[in-house]
Formats: structure tokens, C-alpha cells, sequence
């Protein structure tokens, strides 16, 4: 199915993607019925968010949409969106409204998924496929930051816990159930791993981060894969230094947002109970010191704070080798938030163009965004993909687009 495309058709692409994200994308009843989500296609596990614009609990929904050039578009799904999927002749065929726009499939899923723990869990529960190569896995479902009120506005980890840790069976993973499982991807070609979750108290965290560490690397006998911790900003700054020493190879701290009021409104618990924004971006400054350059990555919830501030955030943390990230911010159930609207796809497209020209003019690669951020086949990977700047992944190339000319990105 796949076909190669032009730069232009890539970035009509990306616009379809972003505008995908902001009004979302509708399934029938009978048309989710006849995806084959037993056999051969992932379905949604909610480890951690609902990146949904709605709840919906009566049927299996697909992760991700395929075009025929092979890009992927997250499925956020509405119920009265615009964009919707069809089943016509045998074939899933997507739709904005009457006009015909494309043939698509969903994400295989790899044979791990079906698999289950030495305690009898399923695999699917414990991890989630983000790539062709890479995994994550949520360790906790549930934020304590809920207990204090101070729960990040854009975030509803705890709502999706309260909507699906029952339905989907998630629980809280154990260290040997995760190493089980990257061991079980590791045999199908997934070489990274980013291990993240809710606020959990910091010293308890630093010691699970340790034991899940210790017990991957007894179930891999190789030096080819990679693990990140995904962490709050320790008021101890050396105990990141632990994490390099457990044998992590990359490492996150999410800031959200750099405006310093906007993160204090938004943010109230990372602001109160990690030490503030400073403290935040003292951590980065530290991770890249122990983990080098284009191993840190801070991702943004971009759409809340203005363009502007967010740019100079982006520009701050690239220039002291944090890989920072913008993501496309859709108001999730059960967020504060819910109910609002984020800016236009042109408002996102062009935020994301000018985070890319960030990142290459940083000296920052496509490896750098693989061994740091738990993305995979997201809008920079196309974007470095179209640059010639290439994976070597035997895997991850068989799912990359196919482009007719080599011109390279205009930033």
C-alpha cells in the first residue's frame, strides 16, 4: 500500500495530522466491530493519559491511523468530529466530512502484545508499542499530586485510571514483570524503553527506577538497546547521577511549559513540590551533565502558553543540550481542562517547524530524538527522515515514508 510522496504532499500531510489532533476523528460502532483488534491490530491500552477528545469505553478503538504513504496519525477520537473512517469494499478509507482524502490502515500489533508475564498479565498491559522500535510503559496509572490538589490542569492520569485500570486490567507494573516484557520486544527487534508514570514519592521512585533497571539488564545479555527514565525534578540534584549509574542510558524531565506564571497556574505541584521552575530546569542542566548531550529530553504541552514563550524555551534547553520536544496539547477527559479549545493546526504546524529548525541549528540529529524522547514516527521524525538525516534500524526503516525528491526542509 505504501507509495512515495513529494515534500509538499509531506507537509499537506503534517497539516492533516495537526488538524486530526484538534477537531479528532470518528469510528462508527459497526465500523470498529469489523477492525480485527484480536488478531492483528493494536487497540488503545490507557496505561497512563486518554489522549482521546471524549471517554469512550463501549468498544476497542486503534491506536493510530495509517496513510497510504505509511505516515502515522495518532487517533484521537470524537464523536462528532469532522474526519471519520469508513469501511468501504473491504477497505478502511478516511473522510472529512464528504470529501474523500484517503485509503488508510491501522498499527499491527507485534506478538508480544498477545503474550503474558511469568504472574500471568498480559504483556500489553505492562508495555505499549510507541514505534517500530521503541516501547513504553507506565509503572504507576495514578498521580499523587491528586491528594494535595495539585494535580497539572492539562492532566488526567487519574481520571483515565478511574475510567479504564478496571476495564483494561492496568495495574501497578513490578520490575520483573517489565523485564519480562522488554525481554519478550527485545526478541521482535525493539531496542528502547522509556519508563515513566505519575508523581510518586521521590525517594520510593529513585529506588524502583533502580530495581527495574537492574532487572532488565538481567534478562538482556546485549549492549544494543537503551532504557530512559522519565522523572520529576529531584530537590537533590545528585541523585540523577543514580540513574546513570543503574545503567539508564537517557533520561526526562518534563517541564510543560516555560512561562514562569503560566507554570506555577498550570503546574501547581511541580512548581510546590519539586522545587519550583528553577529547580526544574537546574535538573535539566544536571541530566545533561551525567547523561550527555541529546540524552536529555524535556517534552512541552504546547497550545496553553503563547507561541513566543514556548519558543524561548525550546531555544533555553537546546542550547544546553536537552532535546525539547512540543507536543500537540488536545484538552483530555477529565482534565481541568476539558472542554477547551487549543490553537489552530496552522498555529501547531508552524510551532512545530520552528521547533525542528531549533533542533537542527543545536547540532541535534535524528539519533539524539530516538535515544531521548519515547516517540517514534511522530512529525520530527519526518522531518528529519525528509532531511536524509535516517534511523539505522532495519525496522524502523520499514515503516518510514518514501520521498520522490531529496530537497530538504524549509525552516
Amino acid at each position: 500500500m505504501s507509495r512515495a510522496i513529494t515534500r509538499d504532499e509531506l507537509f499537506r500531510e503534517l497539516d492533516l495530522d495537526n488538524s486530526i489532533q484538534n477537531d479528532g476523528v470518528y469510528f462508527s460502532p459497526q465500523v470498529l466491530k469489523t477492525i480485527d483488534f484480536k488478531n492483528k491490530y493494536q487497540e488503545q491500552i490507557r496505561g497512563c493519559f486518554d489522549m482521546n477528545h471524549e471517554t469512550f469505553t463501549a468498544l476497542s478503538l486503534p491506536t493510530q491511523i495509517r496513510l497510504s504513504s505509511n505516515y502515522r496519525i495518532r487517533v484521537a477520537y470524537r464523536h462528532n468530529a469532522p474526519y471519520h473512517v469508513e469501511l468501504e469494499d473491504g477497505h478502511y478509507v478516511l473522510y472529512k466530512g464528504k470529501e474523500y482524502l484517503d485509503e488508510v490502515t491501522f498499527i499491527e500489533k507485534p506478538q508480544w502484545y498477545d503474550r503474558r508475564t511469568s504472574d500471568g498479565v498480559l504483556m500489553k498491559t505492562i508495555a505499549q508499542e510507541v514505534g517500530k522500535t521503541k516501547l513504553t510503559v507506565a509503572y504507576s496509572n495514578e498521580c499523587a499530586l491528586k491528594d494535595k490538589g495539585l494535580d497539572c490542569k492539562f492532566c488526567n492520569i487519574n481520571a483515565t485510571k478511574r475510567n479504564f485500570a478496571d476495564l483494561q486490567g492496568i495495574e501497578w507494573k513490578t520490575a520483573e514483570q517489565i523485564a519480562e516484557t522488554y525481554q519478550a520486544a527485545y526478541t521482535e527487534g525493539y531496542r528502547a524503553m522509556t519508563i515513566t508514570g505519575g508523581f510518586i514519592p521521590e525517594r520510593r521512585e529513585v529506588d524502583y527506577y533502580i530495581d527495574v533497571a537492574e532487572a532488565i539488564h538481567d534478562a538482556i545479555d546485549a549492549d544494543d538497546f537503551g532504557i530512559t527514565a522519565c522523572i520529576g525534578a529531584p530537590q537533590d540534584l545528585d541523585i540523577i547521577d543514580k540513574y546513570k549509574e543503574a545503567g539508564y542510558t537517557g533520561i526526562s524531565s518534563n517541564m510543560e511549559i516555560w512561562d514562569a506564571n503560566i507554570f506555577k497556574a498550570i503546574c501547581p505541584g511541580k512548581e510546590q513540590v519539586c522545587g519550583g521552575r528553577q529547580n526544574w530546569i537546574n535538573a535539566l542542566k544536571h541530566e545533561v551533565e551525567v547523561f550527555g548531550k541529546g540524552n536529555v529530553r524535556s517534552f512541552f504541552v504546547a497550545g496553553i502558553e503563547p507561541k513566543s514563550s514556548l519558543l524561548d524555551g525550546l531555544e533555553y534547553l537546546a542550547s544546553i543540550g536537552v532535546v525539547p520536544i512540543p507536543l500537540h496539547w488536545i484538552p483530555n477527559p477529565g482534565s481541568e481542562l476539558e472542554g477547551h479549545r487549543a490553537p489552530t493546526p496552522e498555529w501547531f504546524l508552524d510551532l512545530d517547524l520552528k521547533a525542528y529548525s531549533i533542533l537542527k541549528q543545536h547540532g541535534f540529529t535524528h539519533r539524539d530524538l530516538f535515544a531521548s524522547a519515547n516517540v517514534e514516527n511522530s512529525i520530527f521524525d519526518y522531518l528529519f527522515d525528509l532531511d536524509g538525516d535516517h534511523l539505522d534500524n532495519e525496522r524502523h526503516n520499514s515503516d518510514t515514508i518514501q520521498f520522490k525528491t531529496d530537497a530538504s526542509v524549509a525552516v
